[in-house]
């Protein structure tokens, strides 16, 4: 069952990145959903995006198409990778509330939890793989399964209700978590991060091409992917990043993992017009 739903109505912020290391507390991340203002934490030290452009994007610049697409990931293959268990304490630092620094907010349901909740029970928060990690078979491997680009803080069982489902649109009402819906084959998350979603996904793609001992990730237009190394459906997720761009607890969770973890940063957050270019 398809559902319509109205563009995201949040301005396109002026696209800022960071590329100077981190100085002190990192700066602030999003409310819980639906998005307001969040309160301002320690300030960060940034550098403009035509500054990176100059610099770390400088060989992807006047590309399009293939010749894009190749040229980011030779860029974003330049990580430092971490292990499962140090994927922790890290989505602790991407995540964390700015209303509450003891807390991460949850991706899909959008709660503030405290950082030290997490595990495998009820109630609890845990690791979600957004590209599910069954596609591609890749497990918590270190490399995709360990990229906490796409990993984020998630509810215990709305994260076992999302599964390894592909995305689009439909389903009905997930339960605890307002504003997302699932059906059989896929699952549609709440509107807020509807472009994170995307943008993390196409981040994936770009990153693992095949020539690392890992799958070549793909996305695709189909649903019901399974073990194959592709996620869909594309034409929606290439939606979604259109109606909701990159907002600020996005732009500073690419400067977090870009400083203080992977050193590598997503280009779709920083360019969101590079989607339609390559796809």
């Amino acid at each position: 069952m398809s559902r319509r739903h109205l563009p995201c109505r949040r301005p396109l912020l002026a696209t800022v990145a960071a590329f100077a290391i981190l100085a002190g507390t990192a700066a602030a991340a999003p409310a819980a959903t639906p998005r307001a203002t969040a309160p301002e934490a320690a300030p960060v030290a940034t550098t403009p995006l035509r500054t990176l452009d100059d610099t770390y994007y400088k060989d992807a610049l006047g590309k399009s198409g293939t010749a894009l697409k190749s040229a980011l990931h030779t860029i974003i293959s330049d990580q430092t990778k971490i292990s499962y268990s140090q994927v922790w304490n890290a989505l602790k630092d991407t995540d964390e509330d700015p209303a509450n620094p003891s807390n991460v907010i949850l991706l899909y349901t959008g709660r503030s939890q405290p950082k030290t909740d997490s595990g495998g029970s009820v109630g609890q928060w845990n690791r979600e793989h957004v590209w599910a990690k069954s596609h591609g078979d890749f497990g918590t491997a270190t490399g995709p399964g360990t990229d906490i680009h796409h990993l984020r803080p998630e509810d215990v069982q709305v994260n076992s209700i999302r599964g390894n489902k592909d995305f689009d649109n439909g389903g009905s009402a997930v339960s605890g978590a307002p504003g997302n819906f699932t059906d059989s084959d896929s699952f549609e998350p709440r509107d807020a991060v509807k472009g994170d979603v995307a943008r993390m996904i196409l981040y994936m793609a770009v990153r693992y091409e095949g020539d690392d001992a890992f799958p070549d990730l793909e996305p695709n237009d189909k649903v019901s992917n399974g073990s194959a190394p592709n996620i869909g459906r594309l034409s929606v997720l290439k939606a979604w990043s259109q109606e909701d761009p990159p907002d600020s607890f996005e732009k500073r969770r690419n400067d977090v993992i870009f400083d203080q973890y992977q050193h590598n940063r997503n280009p779709f957050i920083d360019h969101p017009e590079w989607v339609e270019s390559i796809w």
